[in-house]
């Protein structure tokens, strides 16, 4: 349990970013969604996270193509617009 608690702290450590339009889409996706994806789910994310901002703007807000990535930014985008 103690891993899974330090897992998750870093990875939403990892979630805050220099750019504020970031945070509000990473940050609360990490805290409400992260914690019930599968394993594979959850490295993917964890890899996502090692891309510069600049690259996750252009395919979180940009609306650039994210190749195999997509998938998981969609995830994301789609947390974004979900009632709460």
């Amino acid at each position: 349990m103690a891993r899974d608690s330090s897992d998750r702290g870093m990875v939403y450590w990892r979630s805050r970013r220099g750019m504020l339009e970031l945070d509000l889409l990473l940050a609360p996706f990490t805290r409400e969604v992260y914690g019930m994806l599968e394993a594979g789910e959850q490295e993917r994310y964890r890899e996502l996270l090692g891309f510069e901002d600049q690259e996750l703007f252009g395919w979180l807000l940009g609306g650039e193509p994210a190749g195999r990535w997509q998938p998981l930014i969609d995830r994301i985008l789609a947390h974004k617009t979900a009632p709460q």
